[in-house]
């Protein structure tokens, strides 16, 4: 019975975020809004089919694990360190300021100062899912808005030891200073640990399993690295988040990053969107029907408040008045670390039971209404704007990508390709599968990448739609076939260099897409018919002609060839 019942939730799950997504996508709401209404749908205020809400969002929690380390994955450390005065320095600020003055509401309304302190600065906590789901959703992550509100997400993740240590120190006294101190020391003595490691074991142990040329394994090894790092953040004391954005961290100057950015994104989405499903579940409608308004009250209250402060602290920082509003409202909500927070705080007798429940449905309710408030801001601040900002500067990295080739397979062919564009100073970025081509190459200074160059995933991952153009080299003819049909797809518009086995090979990726086909025996055919022209005595001139006419005959012959190709396929 057990096995039916879990098989029949994934089922469930899975229904109605393949019916209800796509509908919330057709209509503008965005994917977020999609999974909330799919999970109110079925949860236990819904048509009932889903009722064990608290164990949906324990797992659903490593959605939010996986995106952290995605995030980290794509942020180098010299990155992260230009940053250290935004997360440090407003972060902090608002992490304390947002906390006193929601602690000062809270007592005023008649808590004790003990149960206020844990309220206040527990909803102070935005949700780090919703604000980098929103903002890759809009392509806004890189900009002033995405780079300020990770920052202080980023800030906020480091605070959830110190708030559990605050938890214990209020609920038993000052006996607990002591054990908070060492626990504090063990943590960072554990991130201190995971820092050298990564450093130096690594990239060494990777490169074994990379060896061994089995995709399977080698998935297995990059959600046992996610998941095993985020277990002994937790086991010091961290939040599992926090140790996922660690080891993507460690992993973004590794050569091996594109491939397993690409192997993670499958559980990431699947695992988020169960996230946000199960807060979608977690509204308890029968209390917001009993106090309606008081609940309706206290989410508008605690939104504006938050809203305001952070958008106040954004301009003494030197933010615009545009940006200042979009991370003041993206930042407006509590968040999942506010569940974590109030639970421990119940079990430890800080909380009270009914106040519990009630917390929980502010911070659900406010994260089902952040979508909307942030598209209403974003259309208030575009009003208020007399002419479109100007484009903000972009990143090191994405201006590299969009001025950047990427070729596809780093073989014979791949190698004399990125050999010629070093020479011409043209960036590139090169992918192979063969850990021993990948290894070869970066010896001789190249930037190659380990990643299956086959699939559309990890050129994504490697930046395809910023890309000049793309460069197939693969030695599989199916392979081949398969990528440029799926770049063609995605990329419309994107050139596709593709070198081919022989001519109806040609004709064939031309008909998927390819933009040019160079055939693998067509210059040595025509190097050898020179050399057959000079030896029988053709003088060079004559001989430079007849082999150009052929080439420039071969290729119109081609152009000619996709529709019929098409009819034979």
């Amino acid at each position: 019975m057990t096995e039916t019942h879990y098989l029949k939730d994934i089922l469930a799950l899975l229904a109605a975020a393949v019916v209800i997504v796509p509908l919330a996508h057709r209509c503008g709401l965005g994917s977020v809004i999609g999974y909330l209404v799919a999970g109110t749908l079925l949860g236990p205020w819904g048509l009932g089919v889903i009722e064990q809400v608290s164990e949906i969002r324990q797992f659903a929690e490593f959605g939010v694990v996986f995106l952290l380390f995605v995030i980290g994955i794509e942020m180098k450390p010299a990155r992260l360190w230009v940053m250290r005065r935004l997360v440090f320095g407003l972060g902090l600020s608002q992490l304390l300021v947002t906390g006193a003055a929601l602690t000062g509401i809270a007592a005023a309304l008649g808590l004790p100062m003990k149960t206020a302190i844990i309220v206040g600065f527990g909803l102070a906590l935005s949700s780090t899912a919703f604000g980098l789901q929103l903002l890759i959703e809009r392509g806004e992550l890189t900009t002033v808005t995405g780079r300020t509100s990770f920052a202080i997400l980023l800030l906020q993740d480091l605070a959830v030891v110190p708030l559990l240590a605050l938890v214990s120190l209020l609920s038993g006294g000052g006996a607990l200073v002591a054990s908070a101190g060492t626990a504090i020391l063990e943590a960072v003595l554990v991130i201190g640990g995971m820092v050298l490691a990564g450093r130096y074991l690594l990239n060494p142990v990777l490169d074994r399993i990379a060896a061994i040329q089995n995709a399977e394994i080698f998935t297995a090894t990059a959600v046992l690295l996610v998941l095993g790092v985020a277990w002994l953040m937790e086991m010091a004391g961290l939040s599992m988040a926090l140790g996922a954005f660690l080891a993507g961290l460690m992993l973004a100057e590794s050569h091996y990053r594109h491939q397993i950015e690409a192997d993670i994104q499958p559980f990431r989405g699947i695992l988020l969107g169960l996230f946000f499903m199960s807060v979608g579940m977690s509204i308890d409608f029968g209390m917001l029907v009993d106090r309606t308004w008081l609940i309706l009250g206290l989410v508008a209250a605690l939104m504006a408040v938050k809203a305001l402060l952070a958008w106040g602290l954004c301009r003494l920082s030197g933010l615009d008045n545009g940006n200042a509003t979009r991370v003041g409202l993206l930042l407006s909500q509590s968040g999942e670390f506010g569940f974590v927070l109030f639970s421990f705080a119940t079990a430890s007798g800080v909380l009270a039971g009914p106040l519990f429940q009630t917390l929980l449905l502010v911070i659900a309710l406010s994260m089902l209404t952040t979508p909307f408030v942030v598209a209403l801001g974003d259309a208030w601040v575009r009003r208020r704007q007399k002419k479109e900002p100007a484009a903000e500067p972009m990143p090191d990295s994405i201006r590299e990508r969009q001025s950047g080739i990427i070729i596809a397979g780093f073989g014979r062919v791949g190698q004399r390709v990125g050999a010629i564009l070093t020479a011409a100073q043209i960036p590139f970025v090169a992918l192979d599968h063969d850990h021993t081509k990948v290894e070869q190459g970066r010896l001789k200074g190249f930037p190659v990448f380990f990643g299956d160059a086959s699939r559309f995933d990890v050129l994504r991952a490697a930046g395809a739609e910023h890309s000049r153009m793309i460069i197939v080299t693969l030695d599989e003819p199916r392979q081949t076939e398969r990528l440029v049909q799926l770049i063609r797809q995605h990329y419309p518009s994107l050139p596709i260099h593709v070198r081919a086995r022989d001519r109806a090979h040609c004709q064939d990726l031309r008909a998927r897409g390819a933009t040019t086909t160079i055939s693998e025996t067509l210059e040595a055919s025509l190097r050898l018919g020179e050399y057959a022209l000079s030896g029988s005595g053709v003088p060079k001139e004559r001989s430079e002609k007849l082999i150009d006419e052929f080439r420039a005959g071969y290729q119109a012959s081609l152009k000619s060839a996709p529709l019929s190709a098409r009819k034979r396929t």
